[in-house]
């Protein structure tokens, strides 16, 4: 029998809500997937809507919103209350938004900008490694390995472990911060994990510092990692290999902002 909305009681509700955690820990979603999951079902199990219903109150929502209220109530029904989710609406298809990309020369006046050698190490694990924010806050020393050349990505999206080579300018600036160390690669003055906000800072801070008036973020410096390689004539099955991207669809993104064919077309005229 479907779910009754209306009648819900708030425990029952707070039960629900419960089981649905348990659902997305045992799956091991992100935190961030996680807690929008359980966002829309909290507002959904409140509305006293039916799923039609409630998915038509986001259709003046971006299309990425709406995609996640629709996949939080799929997951949802199939996963926690165990009933095939019937609704079939048509969804918008996501839009291709085209990554921001650096030029080389805009990366090196970022990372020169920065003076803290702590920070400027962010800064190159993000671009020199194309590492993700989430993977440079787990980052431990035991990882990089010196003598091969290799960084070791453990806490990869997705639970996808892969290896990455280890720059040579990287390296030269980790063995001044100094290879003997233990435990995490980056820790606060309290010891502990370096949290998102703090690393989004650093780069918008150097960003700044550089003078460079886009909105630049994390994921750019690696965006411009996958970028600068494809231009520099890498296979694309490398790069996706060194992203971690488990579908070349992904990957392919980046052949519409490399510049590589677009300069070659540009000598046409």
């Amino acid at each position: 029998m479907s779910l009754n909305i209306k009648k819900l009681t708030p425990q029952e509700r707070y039960k629900l809500v419960g089981k649905l955690i348990e659902e997305v820990k045992l799956r091991k979603y992100s935190y961030q997937t996680g807690k929008a999951y359980i966002s829309v079902v909290k507002r959904f199990l409140k509305s006293g809507k039916t799923p039609r219903e409630f998915l038509l109150s986001y259709s003046n929502k971006s299309r990425s919103t709406m995609r996640g209220a629709y996949f939080a109530l799929k997951f949802f029904y199939e996963n926690v209350l165990n009933e095939k989710f019937d609704e079939n609406l048509p969804l918008a298809k996501k839009s291709l938004k085209l990554p921001l990309v650096l030029s080389r020369e805009e990366i090196n006046k970022v990372i020169e900008a920065t003076t803290n050698i702590k920070h400027k190490l962010v800064l190159m694990f993000l671009y020199y490694a194309g590492l993700r924010l989430s993977e440079v806050r787990n980052l431990r020393w035991q990882d990089i390995d010196f003598d091969r050349g290799i960084i070791h990505v453990k806490t990869a999206k997705g639970e996808k472990e892969r290896v990455v080579f280890l720059h040579f300018k990287l390296k030269s600036i980790l063995e001044i911060y100094g290879i003997d160390k233990q435990g995490l690669v980056f820790k606060s003055q309290r010891g502990e994990k370096y949290n998102e906000r703090t690393i989004q800072q650093i780069v918008r801070n150097a960003a700044r510092k550089a003078g460079i008036n886009k909105n630049v973020g994390p994921h750019s410096l690696r965006h411009s990692f996958a970028t600068h390689l494809l231009e520099a004539g890498a296979d694309i099955r490398y790069i996706q290999q060194l992203l971690g991207h488990k579908s070349l669809r992904t990957t392919q993104i980046y052949t519409h902002v490399a510049n590589r064919d677009i300069k070659k077309l540009a000598n046409l005229l």
